[in-house]
C-alpha cells in the first residue's frame, strides 16, 4: 500500500514539474518577437526608384548598391531597430531603412528559361482565355492569392497567373 502511495503522489509530482517547464504554445505558433512587431520573413516592395542597400544595419555602413525600381518586391529576412534586411529575386541580400519599403504586395515574374512567356489568364484556370504573356523580370502588382493562383496587374495586363511563376509570394500563401 506504501509503495502505491508513493507511486501515486511521484506520478503527480511529475505531472506537475512537467506542466510547469513545457511551453504553452508550439514553436511554430510562436511569432518572432521583431522591432516591427511583424513577422519575418515576410515580402515587401520598395516604396522610391532609389533606395540605398546598405552592407550594415546604419548609416555609417558603406552602400553596397542602389535600387532604382520603385515596387521591386524584396523579402524582409531580419530587422534591428529601423533597419530590414531585405533579399531580393537573384539572391542579393543587404540593409535598407524601413522608410523605403512598402507593405504593397509585388512580385516578378519567374520562368525556368529566360526565353519562356507566362500566360496570364482570364479566371483562375488553365482552360480559360490568355489575357497577355510576360516575360520573365516583369513586375506585377499583387491584387489577391488563392494557394495556387495570383490576380495580378500591371501596365497593359490584368489577370491571373500560376503562383509558381511569381517570387514575392510565397507557395500556398492567400493574399487578399
Amino acid at each position: 500500500m506504501a509503495l502505491g502511495r508513493f507511486c501515486s503522489v511521484m506520478a503527480l509530482v511529475c505531472g506537475w514539474l512537467s506542466a510547469s517547464v513545457s511551453p504553452s504554445h508550439s514553436a511554430k505558433d510562436a511569432t518572432p518577437q521583431t522591432a516591427s512587431g511583424l513577422p519575418v520573413p515576410r515580402y515587401v516592395s520598395l516604396k522610391s526608384d532609389h533606395v540605398n542597400v546598405r552592407a550594415g544595419p546604419t548609416k555609417d555602413n558603406d552602400v553596397a548598391w542602389v535600387y532604382t525600381r520603385s515596387g521591386l518586391p524584396v523579402e524582409i529576412t531580419a530587422e534591428f531597430e529601423n533597419w530590414r534586411r531585405v533579399r531580393d529575386s537573384e539572391g542579393a541580400e543587404g540593409w535598407v531603412y524601413h522608410s523605403l519599403l512598402s507593405g504593397r504586395r509585388t512580385a516578378v515574374v519567374t520562368m525556368k528559361h529566360k526565353d519562356e512567356l507566362a500566360p496570364i489568364y482570364d479566371r483562375a484556370d488553365p482552360d480559360s482565355a490568355v489575357a497577355a504573356k510576360l516575360q520573365a523580370g516583369v513586375v506585377t502588382q499583387v491584387k489577391k492569392c488563392t494557394t495556387s493562383w495570383c490576380h495580378v496587374t500591371g501596365n497593359g495586363f490584368d489577370g491571373w497567373i500560376q503562383q509558381e511563376r511569381l517570387w514575392g509570394v510565397y507557395a500556398d500563401e492567400q493574399v487578399n
